[in-house]
């Protein structure tokens, strides 16, 4: 996405009320939170894109269970909660991964590697499921940013286009199925005969335009500048020369908790463990969403966003004690 406050290049310093780590729905709605509680606010993200999890594996599937939406597309929940939270101008670091946190009186300074410095009064970490990096395709990395991609936030940025996707999950057949109304051809190409994604979304693939090749692999990514062209080859030997403008690698995501087991937080399930106010084992530490556990803890994005909503009321009481504990209504303000 565009148009965000960010901090940007190398090293910037940023101070702020309050640092969430995550920019997916509960990170977002927290940033949105904090601002309605009148905490300046930073978001740390190491993807380049706000929306998680949503926004980089299904943003164009539909999500039943966010309250007040029937049914919400990804990408468009991703939106609206970044429109939300844009009414308080928080400050974005995108592609900015958070390495350390560091006391440093009353306050936490996190480092990131990107080289950032974010100085604050307290940190909520809404990180998902972790850290998560996409699987890397085994050829054309150097097309990176020039035509190959990973995730595609915005389908319209291929229209007109031939692309191929590559991968076998419900991923690479929800962006094939999603972009063939809009792209000039749309192939999937998959090493295996069989599928990972679901029965139904592999047969509305077979039923569609979208070309498939299996078992075939990716021999050979080439064009001048930007990709142009794309080299499959086929289990059998064979191999087929493929226009496209864009490559869409869809082989999943590797997630871990990364530089977060370093941060010395109390953990349980390979989650944060947190007491009743969200609040970890570390002083001006707390965390929401999937990435904390405590006991009867139930993984949806709704209970994220009240746990998000929780934690910043004990942050906003933590960091002025004449900040009263009970917000009042939003429709007050």
């Amino acid at each position: 996405m565009s148009g965000f406050p960010a901090a940007t290049g190398a090293g910037p310093e940023v101070s702020v009320d309050l640092l969430v780590i995550g920019a997916g729905p509960t990170g977002l709605y927290g940033a949105y939170y904090a601002g309605f509680r009148g905490l300046s606010v930073a978001v740390a993200d190491a993807l380049p894109e706000v929306g998680g999890q949503i926004a980089a594996l299904y943003p164009e599937k539909l999500v039943y269970d966010v309250a007040g939406f029937p049914a919400v597309r990804g990408q468009d929940l991703v939106d609206r909660l970044a429109e939300q939270a844009g009414r308080w101008n928080p400050a974005y670091l995108l592609g900015h991964g958070v390495t350390r946190l560091d006391d440093a009186g009353e306050g936490i300074v996190a480092t990131t590697d990107a080289g950032a410095r974010i100085a604050a009064g307290a940190v909520l970490v809404c990180g998902g499921i972790g850290n998560f990096v996409p699987r890397e395709l085994p050829v054309g990395s150097d097309y990176l940013g020039r035509g190959l991609r990973y995730f595609v936030p915005r389908l319209d940025e291929l229209a007109g286009q031939d692309v191929v996707v590559v991968g076998g999950g419900d991923s690479a057949l929800d962006w094939a199925l999603s972009l063939e109304p809009i792209a000039s051809s749309v192939t999937v190409v998959h090493r295996r005969t069989r599928f990972r994604a679901h029965e139904r979304t592999v047969e509305q693939v077979h039923a569609s335009s979208v070309r498939v090749l299996t078992p075939y692999e990716v021999e050979k990514i080439s064009g001048d500048g930007s990709v142009s062209e794309v080299v499959v080859a086929g289990s059998d030997g064979d191999r087929i020369s493929l226009p496209a403008q864009s490559v869409v690698a869809a082989l999943g995501f590797i997630a871990d908790l990364g530089p977060i087991e370093q941060w010395g937080l109390e953990l349980r399930r390979r989650r944060i463990l947190v007491d009743r106010t969200m609040r970890t084992s570390r002083q001006r530490v707390f965390a929401a969403g999937d990435i904390a556990d405590h006991d009867g803890k139930v993984s949806l994005i709704s209970i994220g966003f009240g746990e998000a909503a929780l934690a910043v009321n004990h942050i906003a009481s933590l960091l002025d004690p004449a900040r009263s504990l009970t917000p009042g209504h939003s429709s007050d303000a």
